[in-house]
């Protein structure tokens, strides 16, 4: 006896007509498929739980992404509060005429969101310095300033001061409406393609003592990174120490 191949099984009949029904479409099968069975799920629950799942996931973490940019945050940690904060408190950055304030955040973590997400890992660091205690008293964190506003104008330097310029812009000056030697400055900056931190410094944090010796050498020191040894030194503008008014 010869084996025979498999014979598909005819369709049942039509309950009303007795012919044969026609087997589903394609569209159909498709469509049960996407919701049969998957051992105890569907597929399509699962794909509408996971979809469901995930922008929970991510209002989860934007939100506590968006916790960690307030200022309330900045100082919880007491280094920060009891010395950089109280600093910050008594500037124009703080207080001022026109009511508008720039807290921690708006200065020292970018607004997009690559850099932003960057800056976040790189912070992780401050909290492994927080456990250590590295600056955890007054005579600590002063014997590190240096150190810290270094790191912070070789940030802002490489970045040609991209947070300060979520506020300020060159283009958008009015020349006419500062004064005298501001406008002159900020228009030679423009000509000379400087950044805001060239010359503005110890605006929102005292300066601590060496700090334009400290900026001239990194000047240097990215100067010749850029343009290879032998290139001109470059120094920091006088102007750096700008005490905030």
């Amino acid at each position: 006896m010869t084996d025979q191949p498999a014979q598909p099984a005819p369709a049942a009949p039509d309950a009303a007509s007795g012919t044969p029904a026609k087997p589903p479409g394609r569209l159909r099968r498709l469509w049960r498929w996407f919701w049969s069975p998957s051992g105890t799920l569907s597929l399509g629950a699962l794909l509408i739980g996971g979809f469901l799942g995930g922008i929970a996931f991510w209002g989860a973490f934007h939100t506590a992404i968006e916790a960690t940019n307030t200022e309330a945050f900045c100082i919880s940690c007491h280094e920060m509060e009891a010395n950089v904060f109280r600093e910050y408190r008594q500037t124009v950055h703080y207080t001022n005429r026109t009511g508008v304030r720039a807290v921690c955040t708006d200065c020292h973590v970018p607004k997009d969101w690559t850099h932003k997400m960057i800056r976040k890992v790189q912070a992780s660091n401050d909290l492994l310095q927080h456990i250590l205690g590295t600056i955890d008293t007054p005579e600590k964190f002063n014997a590190r300033r240096l150190h810290l506003a270094t790191n912070v104008w070789r940030s802002m330097k490489t970045t040609d001061s991209r947070e300060c310029r979520n506020c300020h812009d060159f283009i958008h000056m009015d020349w006419s409406v500062q004064e005298k030697r501001s406008a002159e400055n900020h228009q030679q900056a423009v000509k000379n393609a400087n950044t805001c931190i060239d010359c503005h410094r110890g605006i929102a944090h005292r300066l601590p003592p060496g700090a334009q010796e400290a900026a001239d050498k990194l000047w240097r020191e990215l100067s010749n990174g850029a343009n290879g040894k032998g290139a001109p030194a470059a120094t920091a503008p006088s102007g750096g120490s700008v005490a905030a008014r």
